[in-house]
């Protein structure tokens, strides 16, 4: 139980985070005077959502496979996981400052993800076998 804890320790944490950068997103939108529905019209504003809309992408993936890897594998997933939520934050920083500048951030979100979802797999085949 406590494994699944430490899971939904950082599922939160991730949301946490997402949630920064969603209110990033709608608090410059008067500020680089982006009108709601527009998703263009200033390039500060765009990279802003770009972060939020590929960290609800990654989450996608991130959730499940964190949940699962914990539930087989215990406290190792704090180590993908950990990775994950700092891999986002270097993507973010990355990116804000220029696009281009957005690849380690992404490397290490997607090394956690197939960590994740590997470990949770082997968890999953070794259960059934």
């Amino acid at each position: 139980m406590e494994n699944i804890n430490l899971a939904f320790l950082l599922v939160l944490i991730a949301l946490l985070q997402y949630l920064w950068f969603s209110s990033k997103v709608g608090l410059k939108r008067g500020e680089y005077g982006v009108k709601a529905p527009a998703t263009i019209g200033n390039e500060s504003w765009e990279r802003l959502y770009r972060v939020q809309q590929n960290t609800l992408e990654q989450m996608i993936i991130f959730i499940p496979a964190v949940l699962a890897f914990a539930f087989y594998s215990g406290i190792w997933a704090m180590i993908p996981g950990g990775l994950y939520l700092i891999g986002r934050q270097v993507y973010s920083m990355g990116y804000l400052k220029d696009p281009s500048k957005r690849g380690p951030g992404m490397l290490m979100t997607l090394i956690a993800n197939v960590v994740l979802i590997l470990g949770a797999l082997v968890g999953v085949i070794k259960a059934l076998v």
